[in-house]
């Protein structure tokens, strides 16, 4: 975990971009927990082996599939971004960003860091679902290419870019009934 930033640095609340699905998500991954724990409560039931350390088992299963699946809540002001996890929090400053890069794998992210050597990694479909989100970080990483701080990574902030775009632009022609 990085270095704390004190609240000082940070503007008011109100100012702040959130991803505006985290609710959904967050009250899907309950229902996927609570579903699970059901199902194995119902089938260890049927099968006659129900007893109180199984039903603790299959509780404590239930909870760590809920702390897995429940995404964390990003946020980001003029200057920073936030990532709040059930376990954990991160905080970078995108004015201060020195490198950007997409990791790749079975779960893309996209991995954040500023000069300070905090570190955020965020889903990059958090940014195709709020704009407002993406705004403040493309601002913020424009403004340190401009003055040389953010050394790596504007071909991923490219490719965020414009897939961004074309996502976006693919909402429009089908709202509009032109696709």
């Amino acid at each position: 975990m990085g270095r704390r930033i004190s609240a000082v640095m940070l503007p008011p609340p109100g100012a702040a971009a959130r991803d505006e699905d985290w609710a959904g998500h967050a009250r899907d991954a309950l229902r996927c927990a609570a579903l699970l724990l059901g199902l194995l409560l119902v089938v260890d039931a049927g099968a006659g082996h129900l007893d109180g350390p199984r039903a603790l088992l299959w509780t404590g299963l239930s909870v760590l599939l809920l702390v897995i699946l429940v995404p964390p809540r990003v946020s980001a002001g003029a200057g920073w971004l936030a990532s709040h996890g059930l376990l954990r929090r991160q905080l970078v400053r995108t004015d201060r960003l020195v490198s950007v890069r997409c990791s790749d794998g079975v779960a893309q992210r996209l991995v954040l860091r500023d000069a300070d050597g905090c570190r955020a990694e965020v889903d990059p479909r958090v940014f195709l679902a709020n704009p407002a989100l993406w705004h403040r970080l493309d601002e913020d990483s424009r403004a340190g290419r401009e003055r040389g701080t953010l050394l790596c990574g504007e071909a991923a902030l490219r490719a965020l870019s414009e897939r961004i775009d074309r996502e976006t632009a693919h909402r429009v022609f089908t709202v509009s009934g032109l696709e």
